[in-house]
């Protein structure tokens, strides 16, 4: 039987990309990606999907937005190894993590990273545009002071938002350390698309081993401080390890 083509439109740098790469890479299910620049990608993806935002899976001719609605759609298709729990309570619990985890706890290390990063727009600039050519991240990079500022209003970074996320940050931090004290996961002993959550969301603030979400170096000395803050907290230890254990 022939397999389905599977695009996956993303960004590299982002943590709800890695989610669905991540997905796809412990299934092991054969994709193509495609990079957009964020920005100039809104035409063609709300053409596509009717909204902005990446990740965008095309499947065997269908096309969905959204970290969470891809995995479902990846767990339905590809059950095995399963990423949701088989006992209906445990899955209940996986699920309504990944979307506190969606809600709050993706949005709160986006907003601290770029705080941290966009006083040097070029480096953010350099980031997004991996894997393009070079003559397109030349031309990205020549307009990263203005990408930097649509960013800036786009994401909420701004001192209030900024210290609304630190307390998200530290909450979350404290809830997963003590969530997976017992068994080093967060629902039913074993790895679930909530521990893979939570892991991928937390990338922006630690430095990810993974080449796919793999800071470049030199990095700004304000994201340099803002990973060093919380390297030390049990929680990025626990992410560190899901990411060793976890993502091929």
């Amino acid at each position: 039987m022939t397999q389905p083509a599977i695009e996956l439109l993303q960004f590299p740098f982002s943590h709800y990309n890695e989610k669905v790469r991540w997905a796809l890479d412990f299934k092991g299910i054969p994709h193509q990606r495609i990079n957009y620049l964020p920005g100039p990608h809104v035409p063609q993806i709300r053409r596509l999907t009717g909204q902005n935002a990446v990740p965008v899976l095309r499947i065997d001719g269908k096309v969905i937005a959204g970290s969470g609605r891809i995995i479902d759609e990846l767990e339905q298709r590809y059950p095995e190894p399963p990423l949701y729990p088989r006992d209906r309570g445990d899955r209940e619990q996986a699920l309504s993590l990944q979307a506190r985890f969606d809600d709050d706890l993706g949005p709160a290390t986006r907003r601290l990273i770029f705080d941290a990063a966009l006083g040097e727009p070029a480096y953010v600039a350099d980031m997004f545009s991996t894997g393009h050519p070079q003559w397109k991240r030349t031309l990205y990079r020549a307009f990263s002071p203005l990408t930097a500022v649509l960013i800036r209003s786009g994401n909420g970074v701004d001192p209030a938002q900024v210290r609304k996320a630190e307390s998200t940050v530290a909450s979350t931090l404290d809830f997963l350390a003590e969530r997976s004290a017992a068994s080093g996961y967060l629902v039913g002993g074993e790895f679930t698309v909530a521990d893979l959550t939570a892991a991928a969301l937390l990338g922006p603030i630690f430095d990810v081993s993974h080449p796919d979400m793999k800071k470049p170096r030199p990095m700004p000395r304000r994201a340099e401080e803002l990973l060093a803050r919380y390297v030390g907290h049990p929680a990025v230890s626990w992410a560190v390890e899901i990411y060793r254990k976890h993502r091929t």
